[in-house]
């Protein structure tokens, strides 16, 4: 939901832009606030390079870590538990790295399974490139275009204030109440605040009911599905939020960018870089359970490849979906499985077209039309040079849903019987035959509904269970589903953890 909130950022605001992209770390809104980035900074222009690890002590300092999970996250963190000296194996169930960002084939190319873009203002993200070993020029930055697709079947575009000015269905008092109400969601600093309500009692309230039912909660069922009414408005904070970094840090616009070769190309520079600094990979590797060992420390049982195994570590991260972590945790109190088992989700069925002609100049074109069965239309290849797909247009369709939509049991066929004729509507130009290849993701967990007053029965990352932490989106309650705000658990873990104590021993549960 950023282009809303965009056009009304720049009516509101008119800073400098700078003349080079900002470095890693990055100030936010003031000169003493500084982005914490997963890994410390190197200088500018020094191109691909190779960080060295210093281990940094005796033996007492160094300790056997285990991650669990292969996403960005536990990527970054085996990455820099190595760097600071730890013994890490990464453990992904499958075959290849990447998580909720990993790549895939489509046809005869190969991209993004999900779509994924990175903001000039995202540091974190910035930092995790740059550790990876990724070149600046790498990076292509981009300013993109969006639309707006309404219930009268008209595609307009959506990307700036005069754009938003002339959409349909709304008085200027409307437009101007919404306008204010971004404006004050930008002013206030509490997330706390903002959990004590829902989403839309609070848009509601501030942007009127016209508004809301015309404007906002089309958008909150694109991004949120039917779980929106259980939202706090903590959520339309943090989106709020996270489009007005870019502002704080100085930036005039914000600037959407991606890397060559899309997550592919990330996901391959961590192996290279695990493979060089000796960090242990076992992709195809689920979990079977990880409890405490005799004398402390604790065990893993996996069942890779090569048959079932245990490993003795004396640290794990678990960085999975909170009810799995309950599952593969079992000498976890019941109070915390109770907790991480009722964190609610929000999922994903996304259909991924490659088409042999662009649909149009938008990289994200809104939907409110309340009966298209995706919540938007991202053609990628708007964004990214469709040199990337061999001169195709790469499109994907998303839906946002819970578990229990049955679009999550469907076939691909059937998911794109229920998708295209929509898109054919909205685009009469095109048909089936020019859909080169296409292919349907489906993930049931993708990100933690922040419920009302989430933060206050969150999940904690340490856990009763001496050298177990615990790490994901249910421990976000202020964040919205971003790779940059996911990575601001790599600091947190590492404090809470402890990282240069010395290892667990057992201790009996309270």
């Amino acid at each position: 939901m950023r282009a809303p909130l965009r056009t009304w950022a720049w009516c509101q605001i008119r800073v400098p832009s700078p003349t080079t992209a900002p470095s890693s770390t990055m100030a936010e809104g003031s000169a003493n606030h500084v982005i914490s980035t997963p890994f410390r900074s190197s200088p500018a222009g020094t191109g691909r390079r190779t960080v060295a690890y210093d281990p940094r002590g005796s033996e007492e300092r160094d300790m056997r870590c285990a991650v669990v999970g292969g996403g960005v996250l536990g990527m970054t963190l085996a990455l820099r538990l190595r760097r600071d000296g730890h013994d890490v194996t990464l453990y992904e169930a499958a075959p290849e790295l990447g998580g909720l960002a990993s790549p895939w084939r489509i046809g005869e190319v190969t991209w993004d399974r999900h779509y994924h873009v990175t903001l000039l203002s995202d540091a974190r993200t910035r930092a995790m490139y740059e550790a990876a070993g990724i070149l600046d020029d790498e990076i292509r930055w981009v300013e993109t275009k969006n639309g707006y697709y309404g219930p009268d079947g008209v595609i307009r575009p959506f990307s700036g204030p005069v754009d938003f000015l002339k959409l349909p269905g709304l008085s200027l008092l409307d437009k101007l109440r919404m306008g204010g109400t971004i404006v004050l969601g930008s002013r206030i600093r509490s997330g706390e605040r903002m959990e004590r309500r829902t989403v839309e009692s609070w848009l509601r309230r501030w942007s009127g009911p016209s508004a809301f039912e015309a404007f906002w909660k089309p958008l909150l069922r694109a991004k949120l599905g039917d779980t929106y009414p259980r939202a706090s408005a903590a959520f339309i904070w943090a989106t709020i939020q996270r489009l007005f970094a870019a502002r704080r840090s100085g930036l005039k616009k914000e600037m959407f960018g991606y890397v060559h070769g899309g997550y592919a190309t990330v996901c391959a520079a961590f192996a290279t870089a695990f493979e060089r600094e000796g960090v242990e990979l076992r992709l195809a590797t689920p979990i079977g359970a990880i409890r405490r060992a005799e004398g402390g420390g604790l065990d893993i049982t996996t069942a890779g490849p090569d048959g079932p195994a245990t490993d003795h570590v004396d640290r794990v991260v678990v960085t999975t979906a909170a009810p799995i972590a309950a599952r593969l945790c079992p000498d976890l109190l019941e109070g915390e499985r109770r907790r991480l088992e009722s964190v609610e989700y929000v999922g994903i069925v996304c259909a991924s077209l490659l088409l042999d002609r662009s649909l149009s100049e938008h990289y994200l074109t809104y939907i409110t039309d309340p009966e298209t069965p995706f919540t938007a239309v991202v053609e990628m290849t708007a964004f990214i040079d469709p040199a990337e797909v061999d001169g195709k247009a790469l499109v994907y369709l998303p839906k946002y849903t819970t578990a229990d939509d049955p679009l999550m049991r469907a076939s691909d066929d059937e998911v794109l019987d229920a998708f295209l004729p929509y898109l054919e509507r909205m685009y009469p130009d095109l048909d089936r035959a020019q859909v080169v290849a296409a292919r349907v993701s489906r993930v049931p967990k993708v990100f933690a509904l922040p419920t009302l007053r989430y933060s206050e029965t969150q999940p904690s990352i340490a856990t009763s269970v001496p050298g177990l932490y615990l790490a994901g989106s249910a421990n976000l309650p202020f964040a919205t589903l971003n790779v940059d705000d996911t990575l601001s658990l790599v600091d947190q873990v590492l404090e809470v953890a402890n990282l240069d104590a010395a290892p667990a021993t057992s201790r009996t549960e309270p």
